[in-house]
């Protein structure tokens, strides 16, 4: 292997591992009836089937949390509310307590960043008045202080019964972020009818209004229902890194710098790769990084490409000992970012097998995308 290309892989596994390492904590307090279905909510929502594989732990008389090691997520589970009038309030203090701890540790991996409070659509004609009285309670009490509460609406089939139920609870004008109907798993009526699963991605959106921007990262690494969200943050990511290049570029920037070599596009191909939250080898890696920049036995990336490209742009330099401006840099950081977006999501959409990009047709693959993007630089 190329040393250079063996550098930039290695050091964009090393950045992908840091960056998986130092994650925020993304703290949830799951409240909610008995049989509501907040496991089935929580593994169809995050990858790792975690409601089942985490490992629960009590931290006071009625809640446990739910964890498992190296993973960014962590679930306050409450007892069922079919509890006694006392011990409901008791659960209410303890909820309270967790989190006024959490705002003294002033630690964000330590706080809790969102409540979700689930009923059962099927299990309810209407919303519970204790349920109604408790909630109200809760939401006024000056301890909560920001965090948001989303009202779940789980088991909300058919539709139209939990769009009821989310009339009804908006009704009461509680002090809550959102209503979110779901139904967290297709739902079979005898062989004869499936009910569609719907409603995740909405409540991810609605997460990710509510989150504050230290978890976007975290919550898109785990969550696995919407790649449109995925997609969203990516393109965030690659619009900061591009307009880092662009400052870089203040003064010239040496030509192959332009492509991977530099810490800003390392960090952005990392970024990506987290946010999807695929194990993506060094293998893959490799072959991305082969495909786009070439290697002296096989150049992929060839200097025709590079030289048309640079002659698209004004004042961009030339190949051989020359310099590129950094908006020449910001538009090659543009097309290496969008492309490897496309290649996250061909994988994650099952299109192409991770181990697929590894021989001849994958690397042709990549570089296609590659040039398909440097093509629309060309045009702009």
């Amino acid at each position: 292997m190329d040393r250079n290309i063996e550098k930039i892989v290695q050091d964009c596994v090393n950045e992908i591992q840091n960056k998986i390492k130092n994650l925020t904590k993304l703290n949830i307090m799951v409240i909610g009836k008995s049989g509501v279905g907040k496991s089935t909510l929580i593994n169809s929502l995050f990858r790792g089937n975690f409601a089942e594989t985490g490992l629960g732990r009590p931290v006071t008389k009625e809640i446990r949390l739910i964890e498992k090691a190296d993973f960014p997520l962590r679930i306050y589970d409450t007892p069922g509310f079919e509890l006694s009038n006392a011990q409901q309030k008791e659960v209410k203090e303890e909820i309270l307590d967790i989190i006024e701890k959490g705002f003294r540790a002033q630690d964000i991996n330590e706080a809790v960043h969102c409540i979700w409070y689930c009923i059962n659509v099927n299990g309810n004609r209407t919303f519970d008045e204790s349920e109604l009285s408790w909630l109200r309670e809760f939401t006024q009490s000056p301890t909560l202080g920001a965090v948001p509460v989303m009202v779940i609406l789980t088991q909300a089939c058919p539709k139209s019964k939990g769009l009821e139920m989310k009339a009804l609870v908006e009704k009461e004008n509680l002090h809550i972020a959102k209503v979110v109907p779901v139904l967290a798993r297709d739902m079979n009526f005898d062989d004869e009818y499936t009910a569609k699963a719907y409603g995740l991605e909405t409540l991810i959106e609605v997460m990710s209004e509510a989150l504050s921007p230290d978890l976007q990262d975290t919550l898109q690494n785990l969550q696995k229902v919407s790649l449109e969200s995925k997609k969203k943050r990516a393109h965030a990511v690659v619009a900061a890194a591009v307009a880092a290049a662009f400052g870089e570029g203040a003064a010239p920037v040496p030509f192959m710098d332009a492509f991977m070599l530099v810490p800003t596009q390392i960090s952005m191909i990392a970024s990506i790769t987290v946010i999807f939250g695929m194990d993506i080898s060094k293998s893959l890696l490799t072959s991305f990084v082969s495909s786009v920049v070439g290697t002296a036995g096989a150049t992929v990336f060839g200097r025709t490409i590079a030289s048309n490209l640079l002659k698209a742009i004004p004042g961009a330099g030339t190949i051989v000992g020359g310099t590129i401006s950094g908006a020449t840099a910001g538009l090659i950081t543009t097309a290496l970012g969008e492309s490897y977006i496309k290649i996250m999501e061909l994988v994650y959409m099952g299109e192409v097998r991770k181990e697929e990009l590894y021989g001849r047709k994958g690397k042709k693959l990549m570089t296609d995308i590659f040039k398909e993007n440097l093509g629309r630089i060309k045009k702009k």
